[in-house]
């Protein structure tokens, strides 16, 4: 069963599930006016964080990496985060909301 968590409001709302595959972690960081599947996040114990992008715009590997492992060190585990948010025209204030929701989250793992 899918774990949850949900930070902000309105477009700046986020959103982050975590289902235990066996031994691995699957995150799903997603939120905003289009959630998506922008960046993934390979987090493995003892080993260098990977980010692999589905397009060069993205940039959703700012928040997702922070949380993958932080999930991976509170854990052991294998984490993958696939994370994707999106808010039309967003403004520097808008971004500044949704990472500071995203650092919500991240205490929260």
């Amino acid at each position: 069963m899918a774990k949850i968590r949900e930070s902000g409001t309105g477009r700046h709302k986020v959103f982050l599930e975590e289902r235990e595959l066996g031994d691995e972690v699957l995150l799903l960081l997603y939120g905003g006016d289009r959630p998506h599947a922008g960046d993934i996040v390979l987090a493995e114990p003892g080993k260098e964080t990977k980010v692999f992008k589905t397009d060069s715009y993205h940039k959703d590997e700012i928040v997702a990496v922070p949380i993958a492992e932080k999930r991976r060190d509170s854990t052991g585990k294998k984490v993958v985060c696939i994370a994707g948010i999106h808010v039309d025209n967003a403004t520097d204030e808008d971004i500044n909301k949704i990472i500071q929701n995203c650092k919500q989250l991240e205490g929260e793992v």
